[in-house]
């Protein structure tokens, strides 16, 4: 008789299997998400921002070029 029984699957086990893939899936979702904050943050604050300080001292520095040209 025990060599007749097949192995029952139960509907709780493949409920926790799937819920374990769709929990993967959103930690990866989350990771991706997070990574493309990180990389926006860096281009807005370091590249953006840098530039514009860049542009500022270089323009003070030729107004007062032009200021001291022209006295």
């Amino acid at each position: 008789m025990d060599g007749d029984k097949k192995p029952v699957i139960s509907p709780v086990n493949l409920q926790s299997q799937a819920e374990a893939e769709l929990d993967i899936k959103l930690r990866e979702l989350k990771f991706r998400q997070e990574l493309r904050k990180d990389w926006i943050l860096f281009l807005v604050r370091d590249v953006v921002i840098f530039s514009v300080a860049i542009a500022f001292v270089f323009s003070i520095c030729g107004y007062s070029l032009f200021i001291l040209i022209h006295w």
